[in-house]
């Protein structure tokens, strides 16, 4: 596995100048691949748009497959909101917190809420519903394994998850909800330290299959506090985290494409999941941020996917 560090990974993303990454959303609106909604990050996709999605999600099943994953599963935006306290995102990723509220106040209160909307102030009459939206892929995997010992060799369950992070911006890059193919892999430590390496060099290939300029880097995620600047340190220096990334807006500003991660074994304590030595599982997962490698795709080979190189067609639309 060759992993490069970079001014990027240590501290914040790189940035890219405003103008330029709103003149690539402007140009992505013009082609008609993206649509406004009057809200930055949340747009209509074209069907042009979800067809080379759709090519980057099988390309990645066909990769998944040799290896056999034990299940397979869609995962939808909505989540109880117990999830984001148990897997401790709340604590971690408080920015990135979002519950849905809603009428809870049944037919004998519907007068009282209609009059509330006709005088602009229906939000206060909403209330907790218990949901939340998913803000990471994997997580609904791990309440499913809850208790388990899992049999020798683990479980490899490949899935895709609808994901919303409350980051608006007119870089296309950062859409509020966007899609994650992931391929997770639980069970012994070495195990799934190998898992992760193996997907590094996988999305390396696959991406550069694509004719993308990639590269693995090591990083860490944004956590919060005196805890949080530890953790980051910690993926750091074990190189629990690496991203896969390429340019999207401009050669300069590399973008995450994909990441592959090493959770050691905090789902397992969390979800009290053990090997069959009796070890708490260690977890792995790979994601490839579907919207992301589209993104990165319509910028090296431009906006009309009809032209693009027959190998890249090929990778996509076998």
């Amino acid at each position: 596995m060759t992993a490069v560090m970079s001014p990027a990974a240590l501290d914040e993303p790189f940035a890219e100048p405003a103008d330029k990454t709103e003149a690539f959303r402007d140009e992505l609106f013009a082609a008609g691949l993206l649509v406004p909604t009057g809200v930055d990050g949340l747009y209509l996709r074209s069907e042009a748009f979800e067809s080379i999605v759709r090519g980057i999600d099988g390309r990645v099943t066909r990769e998944a497959a040799q290896d056999e994953p034990s299940a397979s599963y869609h995962f939808p935006l909505v989540v109880p909101a117990q999830l984001l306290e148990d897997s401790d995102y709340v604590r971690s990723f408080p920015n990135l917190v979002s519950l849905l509220d809603g009428y809870v106040g049944g037919t004998e209160g519907m007068p009282a809420f209609l009059e509330a909307v006709d005088h602009g102030r229906w939000n206060k009459e909403l209330a907790p519903t218990g949901l939340g939206l998913n803000a990471a892929a994997c997580h609904p995997l791990y309440p499913t394994l809850r208790g388990s010992c899992l049999a020798p060799g683990g479980v490899l369950v490949e899935l895709v998850g609808q994901v919303f992070r409350r980051e608006p911006s007119v870089d296309p890059a950062r859409l509020q909800v966007f899609r994650q193919h992931e391929v997770v892999f639980v069970g012994e430590a070495e195990a799934a330290r190998a898992h992760r390496d193996l997907w590094v060099e996988r999305g390396l290939a696959i991406h550069r299959a694509l004719g993308l300029d990639v590269e693995a880097v090591i990083a860490n995620d944004p956590f919060f506090g005196r805890t949080g600047r530890m953790l980051a340190a910690n993926q750091r220096d074990e190189a629990l985290k690496l991203e896969l990334v390429a340019p999207i807006v401009s050669p300069e500003g590399p973008t995450a494409i994909s990441s592959a991660n090493c959770h050691l074994d905090h789902f397992g304590k969390t979800f009290e999941i053990t090997c069959a030595d009796g070890s708490v599982a260690h977890s792995a997962c790979v994601g490839f941020g579907l919207e992301r490698i589209t993104l990165a795709l319509l910028f090296k080979h431009g906006l009309d996917s009809r032209t693009w190189p027959a190998s890249v067609r090929a990778e996509l639309w076998p």
